[in-house]
């Protein structure tokens, strides 16, 4: 994941004209249950030369659910699953629906409405 980053980072950088880049902002989903420090430490290793002085900024965004068959909605809890399930979770996302279901109808017929994924926000650095 953190190699996806940094070579994102890189064609963005150097489509825009970049010769630095400064500050990446990035969004890792919940869903995803990526150790923060790990992809931290991932980023800093990966880094290429205009990336060399770039700060990564992650923030989580929180998974949330939206039962299609009752509309409820609620956050997603990896803490209610055991260690199998977490991993499973982890390396497939949609085998969430396995090991989930609605709180309010038990249906497993949902969908993911955020906290899905990784995704790069903005990157800001030098011009040429």
């Amino acid at each position: 994941m953190a190699e996806a980053v940094i070579r994102t980072a890189s064609q963005i950088a150097e489509r825009e004209g970049l010769i630095e880049v400064t500050e990446v902002n990035v969004r890792l989903g919940e869903i995803q249950q990526v150790d923060l420090e790990v992809f931290k430490f991932a980023l800093s290793q990966l880094k290429t030369q205009e990336l060399k002085k770039a700060r990564f900024n992650i923030r989580r965004a929180e998974a949330r659910f939206r039962c299609r068959a009752c509309g409820c909605e609620w956050l997603f809890s990896a803490d209610e699953l055991d260690e199998e399930a977490r991993e499973a979770v982890h390396f497939i996302p949609e085998a969430a629906h396995t090991f989930v279901r609605c709180p309010e109808c038990g249906s497993r017929d949902f969908e993911f409405t955020s906290g899905r994924g990784v995704w790069i926000e903005s990157i800001k650095g030098v011009r040429e």
